[in-house]
């Protein structure tokens, strides 16, 4: 027997985060008339529809039965990304900081699912307001605003593990407390520690409050909006160092940064998803820094400095999929780019910020291909695949089989409908991934230094898209779309 939709359950979630939204949106309001810009009318009309939006969907909601199934939690949690969107641009386009509803769309979504690909072509111009707005999409979208819902919206009387299921990243997650409101709350109460504390130290080293504001952000949300056309270009390698360590920390499962807080340490220290990480990073930076240091040919102890600083900063902006850069990677040896791009794929760890298909999935696959070897070898021997000591179940290893084939069939597709669209195959491959990786730095005209204002416009509604499907890892979005689900 079919279950009744619980209808009113959405429209009140909608309309509780949608006030959560005029919230932030009001922030950018304020920072806007503080600074007497032109556009705090737009900003302030924008917050007051976003306001009336939720207190409409609240009104509709009304009574509605608390539980949450299947079917709800996911169209809750794709919902919520397309109605933040679509109510989070209207400061973009009734400003004039964008010149149409496509771009202002796509700027949005590139916001708050941190994939930082802008269509912005001189963010310099751009107000204090529409910049301090664009971070905070970013800093939303980062940990998730699912999961700042789970925080605050017992309050509303919702429920919150269908929700949180539904958008955490990675295989499987971790409840600190019993409570999953409980989890989510430390969860944010680390995510403002680390914006507050690079916030701090952004600003000792000599970046101007309001940079470092949006910096820390979207650094902490792995996201790469800057407040500068060159990205980080021109800022001292001190400020570089300390976003490329921001970042690298940004990359790490939350559950156990909060659990090394708690002082248990050796879960982090322990996690083998973590080690994949570090090595990962420790040894692309090696490999990129040694091959600037090569080709640069320059032999003194500056360009050694050099040739760490940018390749530590670029594999880790690569690796968790923030768009920064420090320098204009496409000058590099083809083989170095080529590294980077690789990167753009692995993401990651679960339970972070990052985008990308997660070290955790690739480790469960290259320990299960080498399991197989053996059970070729033995085709008596039961030999199981493990991780963290304990493991893996045949569902969980199953469920990365799939998402690893529906990811590169995501990646096919959609090159073959930026090819359709006009663009080469070089920029297709390279907008793909760091569309669905939410990376924000492609290859070709579109990398560090360029921008997807003239991206057809065709080609820019199928990225937001593939955007979306990156930030919900495929599966909640995908799902809604399967039959199966609404017959249950």
């Amino acid at each position: 027997m079919t279950r009744a939709f619980n209808t009113r359950l959405v429209f009140r979630t909608q309309g509780a985060l949608l006030q959560m939204e005029a919230l932030f949106m009001g922030i950018a309001t304020l920072v806007s008339l503080l600074y007497d810009e032109p556009d705090t009318e737009a900003f302030a009309i924008s917050t007051l529809l976003t306001m009336v939006a939720g207190l409409a969907g609240l009104r509709f909601g009304r009574h509605a039965p608390s539980r949450t199934g299947e079917r709800e939690g996911y169209l809750i949690v794709a919902l919520v990304w397309l109605v933040f969107s679509l109510f989070g641009m209207l400061p973009f386009y009734l400003s004039g900081a964008t010149d149409s509803l496509t771009d202002a769309f796509f700027e949005t979504m590139a916001g708050f699912t941190t994939t930082g690909a802008t269509v912005i072509r001189n963010v310099e111009s751009m107000t204090h307001g529409i910049l301090i707005w664009r971070a905070l999409c970013q800093w939303l979208g980062g940990l998730g605003i699912i999961v700042l819902c789970v925080a605050i919206l017992p309050m509303f009387g919702l429920g919150g593990m269908q929700l949180y299921a539904a958008e955490v990243t990675g295989v499987n997650y971790e409840k600190i407390s019993p409570r999953i409101a409980d989890t989510a709350k430390l969860m944010w109460v680390v995510y403002l520690l680390l914006t507050a504390a690079e916030f701090g130290i952004l600003w000792a080293f000599g970046m101007d409050p309001f940079d470092s504001a949006c910096h820390s952000m979207s650094t902490i949300a792995t996201g790469g909006f800057s407040t500068k056309n060159m990205s980080l270009m021109d800022y001292s390698p001190a400020i570089q160092y300390t976003v490329a360590v921001f970042m690298l920390l940004s990359g790490i499962n939350f559950s156990l940064l909060i659990l090394a807080l708690l002082r248990k340490p050796q879960r982090l220290w322990n996690d083998e998803e973590t080690h994949w990480y570090m090595a990962a990073v420790g040894i692309f930076t090696v490999l990129i820094s040694a091959g600037l240091f090569i080709f640069n040919g320059q032999w003194s102890l500056e360009a050694g400095e050099e040739a760490f600083r940018h390749g530590f900063f670029m594999v880790t902006a690569a690796i968790t999929s923030t768009g920064y850069a420090v320098t204009d990677y496409m000058e590099w040896h083809v083989v170095l780019w080529v590294i980077l791009f690789f990167l753009m794929f692995t993401g990651a760890s679960s339970g972070s910020t990052s985008g990308g298909i997660k070290w955790v999935r690739l480790a469960i696959i290259f320990k299960n291909s080498h399991a197989e070897f053996k059970r070729r070898i033995h085709p008596n021997a039961i030999i199981p695949v493990k991780l963290n000591g304990k493991p893996v179940p045949a569902k969980t290893i199953n469920n990365v089989v799939a998402f690893m084939i529906i990811y590169v069939l995501v990646i096919i597709i959609t090159v073959v409908a930026f090819c359709a669209c006009g663009l080469g195959f070089d920029e297709a491959i390279g907008t793909t991934v760091s569309a669905i990786g939410n990376v924000g730095i492609s290859i070709g005209s579109y990398g560090p230094t360029g921008t997807y204002a003239d991206f057809p416009t065709a080609a820019k509604w199928i990225m937001t898209l593939v955007m979306l499907i990156g930030r919900l890892e495929i599966f909640t979005v995908l799902l809604l779309f399967t039959p199966a689900l609404w017959k249950k």
